[in-house]
């Protein structure tokens, strides 16, 4: 996150600062290392198509996700946590965004691109519920990494995926029943779901995708700090630790693609004009999300490293959980499950460019005033006496 030394901006050069002049490396090609990702994993699951049964056996992919989100949930100042859950603008903003405006947009593109109602798009329902299955997931895994990325607000991140995490727990059946099962038939969509009944998502299904998948990074960021800091104190913590488990979030997301997209690489190449057709819409859901979360974010007045936040957890999904879902109630081999999958085949591209957009908007933007909910100055000097003490809690 921004330093307390100064104002950040596009020539100060430090890394807070996104300029590519002071990232390293690895940062600074991070979207050719992607795209060759996503290359190395088509090609070896078309080349190897064997090797998708170790991936699925040994949990690969899931073990990558959450390597990808330990690093980002060990740099978060836990004590910090109590100030986030009282910031009602940021919290209702959240609220708003993830659980109104995201899946209203998500239900939205599905009609217009799968329904069959608009013309020239042909009827797809099992794309269609493959959407709704994702648009209903709310963030919890890699809007981590994207935030991080972004030098967004680590703190106002893990707590905003906590706070819509225990939230999807009671509402994510609910809310697929709804937008599903109850709305297309009283929009002359009876198609759409002809012969479904229910879906029979259960609050287990869904508590455990989260237990798994933020539960033990969450608990292993924790339990990181409170030793960290206990056995060497913080300046080691922040100074020495951090930065030496950083690289594990880039190495590790550049894992999950690879065996992500080898699992899917025969599907990919099979059905191409799918995958397509199936992202034009998704990439549209991110898009829009990002932006009008963010403007919504400076529109309170809240300053870009908690905007950025507010954006990437509105504009990412839980796509874990979609997945498994889809694979429980329809199975493996079907359109649904195959819709969720493409899901962050998508995500990835789309959300790492908005990374770029996000760090563009640092630079262009005056952020002077910007201070709603602020957990941390960024204007004080640091030998000042009123620069905030970060570990107050």
């Amino acid at each position: 996150m921004g330093g307390l030394e100064h104002d950040h901006g596009p020539d100060c050069g430090c890394p807070d600062c996104g300029d590519p002049r002071s990232m390293d490396f690895l940062d600074k090609y991070l979207t050719v290392w992607i795209f060759l990702a996503m290359g190395v994993g088509v090609g070896l699951g078309t080349v190897a198509p064997g090797i998708v049964e170790p991936i699925q056996r040994y949990h690969l992919v899931e073990i990558g996700l959450i390597a990808m989100m330990y690093p980002p949930l060990a740099k978060v100042n836990y004590g910090q946590l109590p100030r986030v859950f009282r910031a009602w603008r940021v919290l209702s903003l959240s609220l708003i965004q993830n659980w109104l405006i995201g899946p209203t947009l998500m239900f939205a593109l599905a009609v217009v691109f799968f329904s069959g109602l608009v013309p020239p798009f042909p009827a797809h329902p099992e794309y269609f519920l493959g959407l709704i299955f994702i648009g209903m997931a709310r963030c919890i895994a890699m809007v981590l990494v994207w935030n991080d990325l972004a030098d967004g607000s680590s703190e106002y991140a893990a707590g905003l995926v906590a706070f819509n995490s225990v939230f999807q727990i009671v509402t994510y059946g609910v809310y697929v029943w709804f937008f599903a099962l109850f709305l297309p038939p009283l929009l002359g969509m009876d198609a759409l779901v002809a012969g479904i009944g229910a879906f029979e998502i259960t609050v287990g299904q869904v508590f455990w995708a989260i237990a798994i998948f933020l539960g033990i990074p969450f608990a292993g960021g924790i339990l990181t700090r409170l030793g960290g800091v206990r056995a060497k104190g913080e300046e080691w913590y922040e100074e020495q630790f951090v930065p030496r488990i950083s690289p594990v979030t880039l190495l590790a997301l550049l894992f999950t693609v690879i065996v992500m997209f080898a699992t899917q690489g025969e599907a990919i190449l099979a059905q191409p004009t799918d995958v397509l057709w199936i992202a034009v819409p998704l990439t549209i859901y991110f898009v829009v999300m990002f932006l009008v979360s963010f403007a919504m974010g400076r529109a309170v007045g809240a300053d870009y490293s908690t905007t950025t936040a507010i954006g990437f957890t509105a504009a990412s999904n839980n796509f874990e959980l979609a997945i498994a879902v889809a694979v429980a109630v329809f199975g493996v081999g079907s359109g649904v499950a195959f819709a969720t999958v493409v899901g962050p085949l998508i995500e990835v591209p789309v959300l790492l460019a908005l990374v770029n957009v996000a760090i563009y908007f640092q630079q262009q933007f005056d952020w002077t005033g910007f201070d709603t909910d602020q957990l941390e100055s960024t204007t004080a000097p640091a030998d000042e006496s009123t620069t905030t003490d970060l570990n107050d809690d």
